[in-house]
């Protein structure tokens, strides 16, 4: 366990670094708007959006989207399963257990806070589109710079947890669509 032990004085010294940052963002929930809205976008980022679109997909492209659906939904499963690997092995408390001045927002939907999970799914679907379907990245990044702010308005992530979230899902999303490869994608399709 000497790796948790070093996680844990790594993430108590990077915590206390972040915590003011934290907590001034946090304070944007008092406003019952932005509340609201981030809330929304988080319950859309636990999964309601994107299972929406890969279901979607077939009829939003007809001659790639069976093909890219297939492609989220494998991508996905593996990045689920990397988020939960890392924050079981992390071991990182989320802000509002660590501060009490920092209010949490929404329902966790998981004990742990490092990496983002919501934003490494974002991230990692948002560029697998980004490399496949330009005109589907315009319209969901929004969306997704929305999930990444999300975790940190609604105190249940630290800055940092989000950064890894989105670099570990955009190193994800590309190596999806390069290890498929167009060819393949067109395969798959057919």
């Amino acid at each position: 366990m000497p790796s948790t032990t070093k996680a844990s004085r790594f993430f108590n010294l990077v915590d206390q670094r972040e915590y003011a940052f934290c907590q001034a963002i946090n304070r944007s929930l008092r406003f019952r708007p932005v509340h609201g809205y981030f809330q929304l976008v988080s319950r859309l980022g636990d999964g309601w959006l994107w299972y929406a679109l890969i279901l979607a997909m077939p009829v939003i492209r007809p001659d790639d989207g069976l093909a890219l659906a297939l492609l989220m939904v494998a991508t996905g499963l593996a990045c689920t399963l990397t988020y939960k690997l890392l924050k079981r092995w992390l071991i990182r408390e989320r802000p509002f257990i660590s501060f009490p001045s920092i209010h949490c927002g929404t329902p966790p939907l998981d004990r742990y806070s490092f990496p983002s999970g919501h934003t490494l799914h974002a991230v990692c679907f948002t560029t697998i589109l980004a490399l496949t379907a330009p005109e589907l990245f315009w319209l969901l990044l929004p969306f997704t710079l929305s999930v990444a702010a999300s975790r940190v308005i609604l105190g249940l992530h630290y800055p940092s947890d989000v950064v890894a979230g989105a670099v570990i899902g955009g190193g994800l999303g590309i190596l999806a669509v390069i290890g498929v490869g167009p060819s393949a994608l067109a395969m798959m399709a057919l």
